[in-house]
């Protein structure tokens, strides 16, 4: 698989990792020998980047992933930290960070977390600097390597990027969410600050797998979260309605390579941006983590792609998403 740098951490990943959610919580329940079956697939198919989160499942993934990787030095774990708490600016201090980052660490089982990102915080935390004292105390006590931030906004984004610590930011890129291209990815470039894009199948709508007759369970986000009635909304499906969404993959569908699914024609697309360091889809068993690792292996796709994923965004998703985030 093919390796990119987080220039600010001194480490490579392969372009395709792991986004942990699933093994938490929120996707409907995945045992725990599902969880390492899947972990284990997506290492083995070149996967060294893993994604989750103090808040998945309270903890859950990070208590899986910490057995996981005990005798896996080579991987790098990403987590994030913020959202245990009521969501303001003043919960964000040194004390809790500690608090937090202790946590992450014991559910981990390690003694420095490669990097942790605030968990898209109030757009404030963003631009104080107290915030960033407080992280960059925390890399000075060893308690983590590195820290970043996931956004929900590309101004949340672009404020991050200039502060000089922050060594990452993780953003909603997918062909149903195209503005972190105009100057995020740019931004992110020019600093040397890593890209994490997330959510790249927009809740498995860019699969393929869905038509107007599925349904998911009571405990699937994708059920509960449909408006943004637990969370923000553009975590569910991108923010995109899901019919809308539907007919954009239609549209799309013409464009796939035949050696290639929906979904893998999807990552590959994120994976086109040069900037993008590492694309981190979720996966519920071995064989989706599989299928998705092996999008690293097609070409890259043709300009007549790219030009009908401008065009399908333009017309159907644009004036839902694009002024939003």
């Amino acid at each position: 698989m093919e390796n990119r740098s987080f220039a600010r951490m001194g480490r490579t990943v392969g372009v395709i990792g792991l986004g942990a959610w699933q093994l938490g919580a929120d996707w409907g329940s995945v045992s725990e020998e599902d969880a390492f079956d899947t972990l284990a697939a997506a290492v083995d198919s070149g996967v060294t980047f893993i994604d989750t989160a103090d808040v998945y499942g309270d903890g859950r993934s990070e208590q899986v992933i910490g057995k996981f990787i005990k005798d896996r030095p080579q991987l790098t774990v990403a987590t994030k930290m913020g959202r245990r708490m009521p969501q303001e600016p003043a919960n964000y201090t040194l004390d809790n960070f500690r608090a937090w980052t202790d946590r992450s660490r014991a559910n981990l089982g390690v003694d420095t977390l490669d990097l942790v990102q605030l968990h898209c915080p109030p757009t404030p935390v963003f631009s104080t600097g107290a915030v960033y004292d407080a992280l960059d105390t925390l890399v000075q006590e060893k308690r983590i390597a590195a820290y970043g931030v996931s956004v929900e906004k590309v101004d949340e984004a672009l404020a991050a990027i200039e502060r000089p610590g922050t060594a990452s930011v993780q953003i909603i890129l997918n062909a149903l969410r195209l503005k972190p291209l105009e100057r995020v990815l740019p931004a992110a470039a020019a600093a040397g600050v890593g890209v994490i894009a997330r959510v790249p199948l927009a809740s498995g709508l860019l699969s393929g797998r869905y038509d107007e007759h599925t349904t998911f369970s009571a405990d699937d986000h994708r059920t509960y979260n449909r408006h943004g009635e637990a969370f923000d909304v553009g975590e569910t499906f991108s923010g995109v309605d899901f019919a809308s969404g539907l007919e954009a993959v239609r549209r799309l569908l013409p464009h796939v390579p035949a050696e290639a699914t929906m979904a893998q024609f999807a990552l590959r697309w994120i994976i086109d941006q040069p900037a993008v360091t590492v694309v981190i889809p979720g996966a519920r068993n071995a064989d989706q983590a599989r299928a998705n690792a092996a999008a690293a292996d097609l070409a890259p796709l043709g300009d007549e792609a790219h030009a009908a994923v401008r065009s399908v965004y333009d017309e159907l998703i644009r004036p839902q998403v694009h002024d939003r985030w």
